[in-house]
């Protein structure tokens, strides 16, 4: 895991959408003593159960079954991703209203997308960087932010949002896409991306419960291009590097969401992250977090 600053036992943790993120903030809790809940839709009980999880069975998409949730002085981790259709999050608002009732929350952490910047060209973003998405999906979640800075005001509840670039790791990799040899574009007409790795940015979340406020960008700080990215992944489990293409034979065989990230390009700085979360990544690159997916299951 990432290196940061040991911290005293956690207040106790509600997850929300506990997916693969979710469980590795999940066992990095529960080394420090907090006990950890999280909302599943059922079918994912047991397995949570198993790994000292306190299931709680409900949808967020049907709100009338959202069980009482254990909100109240506890680090919530809001990890559940917006519907994939429409221009706001009603999945969002139906947590914030259920428990609008209870003690508010000792936190709130929100994982947003870098996406919510938009395209700058190549420039580089920050903090203090006006949104300006440039897709529907990002647009949702800049709806969600929006709506929790909202919230956060009202209830006087501290708010964490962490505006993450893609993430990658064990399990995360597009290696079946490079098996199929599906094309990526020419490097030189390749815009910036900026990564992750899923260890890093758990250490990260879990920061954030103990000294965050505000907005932070999280990525290495090591931006390339989506191609350095695919090709590094071939070479890794040892496959041929895929077939590279122009932006325009792009356009006609590739699907609209990955020309979606296409022909965006920015480069996020991550300085405030490091500084104030005091968080030393074990994955600083793209090459140092490939390595560490070495041996991995695929």
């Amino acid at each position: 895991m990432a290196h940061f600053r040991r911290e005293r036992n956690l207040n106790p943790v509600l997850i929300i959408g506990c997916g693969d993120i979710g469980r590795r903030v999940a066992a990095l809790c529960r080394t420090r003593g907090a006990r950890v809940s999280a909302l599943t839709r059922g079918a994912a009980a047991a397995e949570l159960s198993t790994l000292g999880i306190t299931p709680h069975a409900g949808d967020l998409d049907a709100p009338a079954t959202l069980p009482p949730l254990p909100s109240a002085d506890a680090a919530v981790f809001y990890f559940a991703p917006p519907p994939a259709q429409g221009e706001g999050d009603p999945r969002l608002l139906a947590f914030l209203r259920h428990i609008a009732a209870a003690p508010r929350p000792a936190k709130l952490i929100y994982i947003s997308t870098s996406g919510v910047y938009g395209d700058h060209r190549g420039g580089w973003v920050t903090e203090d960087t006006p949104p300006n998405p440039s897709t529907d999906r990002a647009r949702r979640r800049l709806a969600a932010e929006t709506a929790l800075r909202a919230w956060a005001e009202n209830s006087g509840t501290p708010l964490v949002i962490l505006r993450v670039g893609g993430i990658y790791g064990p399990g995360r990799l597009p290696v079946d896409r490079i098996r199929k040899a599906t094309p990526v574009l020419r490097a030189e007409q390749c815009g910036y991306t900026n990564r992750i790795h899923a260890d890093d940015l758990a250490a990260v979340c879990l920061a954030a419960a103990s000294r965050g406020h505000g907005i932070y960008n999280v990525s290495d700080g090591q931006p390339s291009t989506m191609t350095d990215y695919f090709n590094g992944v071939a070479d890794l489990y040892g496959l041929p590097r895929p077939p590279q293409i122009s932006l325009e034979e792009a356009k006609r065989q590739l699907s609209a969401e990955m020309m979606s990230y296409l022909e965006e390009s920015r480069r996020m700085e991550n300085n405030k992250m490091l500084r104030e979360l005091e968080v030393q990544l074990r994955y600083p690159s793209l090459a140092a977090g490939l390595r560490g997916c070495e041996g991995a299951t695929i």
